[in-house]
Protein backbone atom coordinates (compact mmCIF):
# COMPACT_ATOMS: atom_id res chain seq x y z
CA UNK A 1 0.00 0.00 0.00
CA UNK A 2 1.31 3.40 -0.90
CA UNK A 3 1.07 6.43 1.24
CA UNK A 4 0.03 9.75 -0.20
CA UNK A 5 1.88 12.41 1.57
CA UNK A 6 0.89 14.93 -1.09
CA UNK A 7 -1.26 15.85 -3.81
CA UNK A 8 0.48 16.38 -7.02
CA UNK A 9 2.31 20.18 -7.49
CA UNK A 10 0.33 22.12 -9.50
CA UNK A 11 -0.10 25.95 -9.87
CA UNK A 12 -2.40 27.97 -12.48
CA UNK A 13 0.64 29.44 -14.10
CA UNK A 14 2.49 26.10 -14.49
CA UNK A 15 3.90 25.16 -17.17
CA UNK A 16 1.79 23.05 -19.70
CA UNK A 17 1.93 19.57 -18.22
CA UNK A 18 4.69 17.48 -19.40
CA UNK A 19 3.58 14.18 -22.35
CA UNK A 20 3.03 11.31 -20.15
CA UNK A 21 4.87 8.21 -21.42
CA UNK A 22 3.39 5.84 -23.14
CA UNK A 23 5.99 2.85 -22.04
CA UNK A 24 8.79 2.35 -19.23
CA UNK A 25 11.41 3.04 -22.34
CA UNK A 26 10.36 6.65 -22.38
CA UNK A 27 11.18 7.72 -19.02
CA UNK A 28 14.39 9.05 -18.86
CA UNK A 29 16.90 7.60 -16.25
CA UNK A 30 20.04 5.27 -16.47
CA UNK A 31 18.92 2.10 -15.35
CA UNK A 32 20.86 -0.88 -16.64
CA UNK A 33 18.65 -4.41 -18.02
CA UNK A 34 21.33 -6.08 -15.58
CA UNK A 35 20.57 -3.85 -12.78
CA UNK A 36 17.09 -4.36 -13.07
CA UNK A 37 17.16 -7.82 -13.37
CA UNK A 38 19.50 -7.65 -9.65
CA UNK A 39 16.83 -5.40 -8.08
CA UNK A 40 14.02 -7.68 -9.51
CA UNK A 41 15.94 -10.50 -7.87
CA UNK A 42 16.90 -8.79 -4.11
CA UNK A 43 12.95 -7.62 -4.05
CA UNK A 44 11.61 -10.53 -5.46
CA UNK A 45 13.85 -12.84 -2.67
CA UNK A 46 12.35 -10.57 -0.29
CA UNK A 47 8.92 -10.61 -0.92
CA UNK A 48 9.07 -14.69 -1.11
CA UNK A 49 9.59 -14.29 3.05
CA UNK A 50 7.34 -12.55 5.30
CA UNK A 51 10.40 -12.52 7.36
CA UNK A 52 12.01 -9.80 5.09
CA UNK A 53 9.50 -6.85 5.33
CA UNK A 54 9.36 -2.73 5.49
CA UNK A 55 9.45 -0.47 3.95
CA UNK A 56 11.20 1.00 0.37
CA UNK A 57 13.42 4.43 0.11
CA UNK A 58 14.89 6.19 -2.69
CA UNK A 59 16.95 8.72 -2.25
CA UNK A 60 17.65 10.73 -5.60
CA UNK A 61 14.62 9.96 -8.09
CA UNK A 62 15.45 12.01 -11.27
CA UNK A 63 12.46 11.76 -13.54
CA UNK A 64 11.22 8.75 -11.95
CA UNK A 65 12.93 5.52 -13.48
CA UNK A 66 13.71 3.39 -10.87
CA UNK A 67 11.00 4.67 -8.77
CA UNK A 68 8.50 3.15 -11.04
CA UNK A 69 10.20 0.07 -11.15
CA UNK A 70 10.90 -0.15 -7.29
CA UNK A 71 6.90 0.43 -6.34
CA UNK A 72 5.87 -2.67 -8.28
CA UNK A 73 6.96 -4.78 -5.50
CA UNK A 74 5.64 -3.10 -2.19
CA UNK A 75 3.54 -5.57 -0.22
CA UNK A 76 0.31 -4.11 1.34
CA UNK A 77 1.10 -2.18 4.47
CA UNK A 78 4.00 -1.11 3.03
CA UNK A 79 5.30 2.27 2.67
CA UNK A 80 7.43 4.05 -0.24
CA UNK A 81 9.02 6.80 0.46
CA UNK A 82 11.25 9.26 -2.24
CA UNK A 83 13.43 12.02 -1.24
CA UNK A 84 14.28 15.14 -3.72
CA UNK A 85 15.56 18.38 -3.94
CA UNK A 86 13.36 18.09 -7.91
CA UNK A 87 13.51 22.14 -8.73
CA UNK A 88 13.83 23.08 -4.88
CA UNK A 89 16.76 25.98 -4.29
CA UNK A 90 19.71 23.88 -3.29
CA UNK A 91 21.16 24.10 -0.32
CA UNK A 92 24.41 25.12 -1.03
CA UNK A 93 26.51 26.94 -3.97
CA UNK A 94 28.38 23.74 -4.53
CA UNK A 95 24.94 21.83 -4.83
CA UNK A 96 23.38 24.31 -7.25
CA UNK A 97 26.14 23.92 -9.41
CA UNK A 98 25.46 20.11 -9.42
CA UNK A 99 22.06 20.46 -10.25
CA UNK A 100 22.38 23.08 -12.49
CA UNK A 101 25.19 20.61 -14.72
CA UNK A 102 23.90 17.34 -14.02
CA UNK A 103 19.94 17.40 -13.30
CA UNK A 104 18.73 20.64 -15.57
CA UNK A 105 15.56 19.05 -17.08
CA UNK A 106 14.65 17.87 -13.35
CA UNK A 107 11.25 19.04 -11.93
CA UNK A 108 8.62 17.11 -9.27
CA UNK A 109 5.80 18.12 -11.89
CA UNK A 110 7.76 15.67 -14.57
CA UNK A 111 8.51 13.04 -11.62
CA UNK A 112 4.75 13.00 -11.03
CA UNK A 113 3.59 12.74 -14.24
CA UNK A 114 6.01 9.78 -15.32
CA UNK A 115 5.33 7.97 -12.16
CA UNK A 116 0.86 8.54 -12.38
CA UNK A 117 1.37 6.74 -15.65
CA UNK A 118 2.49 3.82 -14.45
CA UNK A 119 0.95 3.73 -10.53
CA UNK A 120 -2.41 4.95 -9.20
CA UNK A 121 -1.40 7.18 -6.22
CA UNK A 122 1.91 8.77 -5.55
CA UNK A 123 4.98 7.41 -2.70
CA UNK A 124 5.04 9.46 0.17
CA UNK A 125 7.68 12.05 -1.45
CA UNK A 126 10.05 14.31 0.67
CA UNK A 127 11.06 17.41 -1.74
CA UNK A 128 14.09 18.27 0.76
CA UNK A 129 17.85 17.84 0.96
CA UNK A 130 18.23 13.73 1.91
CA UNK A 131 19.71 15.26 5.08
CA UNK A 132 15.94 15.12 6.51
CA UNK A 133 15.33 11.25 5.87
CA UNK A 134 16.49 10.40 9.47
CA UNK A 135 13.92 12.72 10.64
CA UNK A 136 11.60 11.85 8.49
CA UNK A 137 11.43 8.06 7.96
CA UNK A 138 10.90 5.70 11.18
CA UNK A 139 14.42 4.06 12.32
CA UNK A 140 15.14 0.74 11.73
CA UNK A 141 11.64 0.61 8.76
CA UNK A 142 12.96 0.47 5.35
CA UNK A 143 14.53 -3.51 4.18
CA UNK A 144 15.30 -2.06 0.94
CA UNK A 145 17.17 1.54 0.35
CA UNK A 146 18.50 2.85 -3.05
CA UNK A 147 20.56 5.73 -2.60
CA UNK A 148 21.31 7.67 -6.18
CA UNK A 149 20.73 11.45 -4.76
CA UNK A 150 23.85 13.86 -4.63
CA UNK A 151 27.33 12.52 -5.55
CA UNK A 152 29.11 15.61 -3.65
CA UNK A 153 31.46 13.64 -1.31
CA UNK A 154 30.03 15.34 2.02
CA UNK A 155 25.97 14.96 0.82
CA UNK A 156 27.07 10.85 0.35
CA UNK A 157 28.43 10.78 3.49
CA UNK A 158 25.21 12.27 5.14
CA UNK A 159 23.09 9.66 2.88
CA UNK A 160 25.13 6.76 3.84
CA UNK A 161 24.66 7.70 7.55
CA UNK A 162 21.38 7.71 6.94
CA UNK A 163 21.05 4.34 5.16
CA UNK A 164 22.18 3.24 8.05
CA UNK A 165 19.88 4.49 10.74
CA UNK A 166 16.42 3.56 8.33
CA UNK A 167 17.52 0.22 7.28
CA UNK A 168 15.98 -2.70 8.94
CA UNK A 169 18.87 -5.59 9.89
CA UNK A 170 19.01 -7.80 6.69
CA UNK A 171 18.09 -4.49 4.67
CA UNK A 172 19.57 -4.26 0.82
CA UNK A 173 20.72 -0.78 0.75
CA UNK A 174 22.30 0.51 -3.11
CA UNK A 175 24.57 2.85 -3.57
CA UNK A 176 24.82 4.47 -7.46
CA UNK A 177 27.90 5.76 -9.48
CA UNK A 178 30.27 3.88 -6.44
CA UNK A 179 33.08 3.79 -9.03
CA UNK A 180 31.69 6.49 -12.10
CA UNK A 181 34.72 8.90 -13.28
CA UNK A 182 32.93 11.87 -12.58
CA UNK A 183 31.82 10.66 -9.19
CA UNK A 184 34.48 10.69 -6.45
CA UNK A 185 33.36 11.68 -4.00
CA UNK A 186 30.42 9.24 -4.19
CA UNK A 187 33.67 6.18 -4.65
CA UNK A 188 35.35 7.84 -1.55
CA UNK A 189 33.06 7.75 1.12
CA UNK A 190 31.08 4.20 -0.40
CA UNK A 191 34.55 2.41 0.87
CA UNK A 192 35.37 4.47 3.33
CA UNK A 193 32.32 3.37 4.86
CA UNK A 194 33.06 -0.04 3.82
CA UNK A 195 36.58 0.04 5.40
CA UNK A 196 35.64 1.78 8.90
CA UNK A 197 31.82 2.14 9.64
CA UNK A 198 30.65 -1.54 8.75
CA UNK A 199 28.62 -1.50 5.72
CA UNK A 200 29.61 -4.89 4.15
CA UNK A 201 29.00 -5.29 0.33
CA UNK A 202 27.29 -8.14 -0.94
CA UNK A 203 27.89 -7.58 -4.55
CA UNK A 204 28.74 -4.90 -6.99
CA UNK A 205 27.65 -4.34 -10.99
CA UNK A 206 28.94 -1.57 -13.37
CA UNK A 207 26.92 1.05 -11.84
CA UNK A 208 25.75 -0.04 -8.35
CA UNK A 209 27.12 -1.71 -4.93
CA UNK A 210 24.94 -3.64 -3.87
CA UNK A 211 25.49 -3.67 0.56
CA UNK A 212 23.86 -4.16 3.65
CA UNK A 213 24.38 -3.28 7.55
CA UNK A 214 23.77 -6.73 8.62
CA UNK A 215 25.29 -9.81 7.67
CA UNK A 216 25.65 -10.54 3.99
CA UNK A 217 26.52 -13.93 3.89
CA UNK A 218 23.04 -15.37 3.37
CA UNK A 219 22.42 -12.66 0.65
CA UNK A 220 25.54 -13.93 -1.07
CA UNK A 221 24.85 -17.82 -0.92
CA UNK A 222 21.85 -17.40 -2.63
CA UNK A 223 22.82 -14.93 -5.13
CA UNK A 224 25.36 -17.34 -5.69
CA UNK A 225 23.46 -20.15 -6.03
CA UNK A 226 21.40 -18.16 -8.45
CA UNK A 227 23.78 -17.11 -10.45
CA UNK A 228 25.34 -20.71 -11.16
CA UNK A 229 22.29 -21.10 -13.16
CA UNK A 230 22.51 -18.12 -15.16
CA UNK A 231 24.42 -18.09 -18.73
CA UNK A 232 23.63 -14.35 -19.37
CA UNK A 233 25.73 -13.19 -16.47
CA UNK A 234 28.96 -13.64 -15.27
CA UNK A 235 30.52 -13.28 -11.69
CA UNK A 236 33.32 -14.05 -9.95
CA UNK A 237 34.47 -13.21 -5.75
CA UNK A 238 36.76 -10.90 -4.76
CA UNK A 239 38.12 -10.30 -1.32
CA UNK A 240 38.19 -6.27 -0.12
CA UNK A 241 39.32 -5.52 3.28
CA UNK A 242 38.92 -8.96 4.58
CA UNK A 243 35.13 -9.93 3.12
CA UNK A 244 34.32 -11.60 0.40
CA UNK A 245 32.12 -9.52 -2.45
CA UNK A 246 30.45 -10.81 -5.50
CA UNK A 247 31.71 -9.12 -8.98
CA UNK A 248 28.95 -9.00 -11.63
CA UNK A 249 28.61 -8.77 -15.16
CA UNK A 250 25.95 -8.46 -18.21
CA UNK A 251 26.41 -11.21 -21.05
CA UNK A 252 23.46 -10.07 -22.71
CA UNK A 253 20.77 -10.65 -19.83
CA UNK A 254 17.34 -9.18 -20.73
CA UNK A 255 15.51 -6.93 -17.98
CA UNK A 256 12.57 -8.36 -16.63
CA UNK A 257 9.29 -7.41 -17.93
CA UNK A 258 8.95 -3.70 -17.73
CA UNK A 259 6.12 -1.80 -15.71
CA UNK A 260 3.24 -1.26 -17.95
CA UNK A 261 1.22 1.94 -17.82
CA UNK A 262 -2.00 2.01 -16.85
CA UNK A 263 -3.69 3.81 -19.92
CA UNK A 264 -2.83 2.03 -23.45
CA UNK A 265 -0.74 4.09 -25.86
CA UNK A 266 -3.50 5.81 -28.17
CA UNK A 267 -3.79 4.60 -31.03
CA UNK A 268 -2.23 6.82 -34.28
CA UNK A 269 -4.58 8.76 -36.06
CA UNK A 270 -4.74 7.17 -39.83
CA UNK A 271 -4.01 9.41 -42.48
CA UNK A 272 -7.21 9.39 -45.12
CA UNK A 273 -6.59 6.79 -47.85
CA UNK A 274 -5.81 8.38 -51.00
CA UNK A 275 -7.96 8.80 -54.09
CA UNK A 276 -8.25 5.87 -55.64
CA UNK A 277 -5.79 5.65 -59.28
CA UNK A 278 -7.92 4.10 -62.39
CA UNK A 279 -7.26 1.13 -64.07
CA UNK A 280 -4.38 1.55 -66.68
CA UNK A 281 -6.33 2.06 -70.29
CA UNK A 282 -9.49 3.32 -68.66
CA UNK A 283 -11.19 6.81 -69.88
CA UNK A 284 -11.82 9.31 -66.41
CA UNK A 285 -14.75 11.49 -66.63
CA UNK A 286 -13.30 15.22 -66.62
CA UNK A 287 -16.25 15.97 -64.25
CA UNK A 288 -15.41 13.48 -61.79
CA UNK A 289 -11.65 14.93 -62.67
CA UNK A 290 -12.70 18.01 -61.77
CA UNK A 291 -14.71 17.73 -58.41
CA UNK A 292 -11.82 15.63 -57.11
CA UNK A 293 -8.69 17.78 -58.01
CA UNK A 294 -10.25 21.44 -58.86
CA UNK A 295 -11.36 24.46 -56.21
CA UNK A 296 -15.60 24.82 -56.92
CA UNK A 297 -15.43 27.87 -58.20
CA UNK A 298 -12.94 26.58 -60.99
CA UNK A 299 -14.95 23.65 -61.97
CA UNK A 300 -18.23 26.17 -61.80
CA UNK A 301 -16.63 28.08 -64.42
CA UNK A 302 -15.55 25.42 -66.74
CA UNK A 303 -18.98 23.37 -66.62
CA UNK A 304 -20.88 26.98 -67.32
CA UNK A 305 -18.23 27.32 -70.54
CA UNK A 306 -19.16 24.07 -71.95
CA UNK A 307 -23.20 24.73 -71.22
CA UNK A 308 -22.54 28.35 -73.52
CA UNK A 309 -21.01 26.18 -76.23
CA UNK A 310 -23.76 23.82 -76.46
CA UNK A 311 -26.02 26.27 -76.42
Amino acid sequence: MQHVSQAPVTTPDAEPAPPEPRAFSEVKGWFSAYDQTLFDWFLSRQNATSEASGDILELGAFMGKSAIFLAGYLREGEEFTVCDLFDSPAPDDFNLAEMRDSYPTLTRRGFETNYLAFHPALPTVIQAPTSVVADRVRPGSCRFVHVDASHLHEHVVQDIASSRLVAAPDAVVVFDDYRAAHCPGVAAAVWAAVATEGLRVIAVSASKLYATWGDPVPHQSALLAWLEGRTDLWHGVDVVAGHPLVRIGDEGVVAPPAPQPLRPPAEPVAAPPAPARPAAGKPVHWRRLAKDLLPPLLTRAIVARRRRRRG
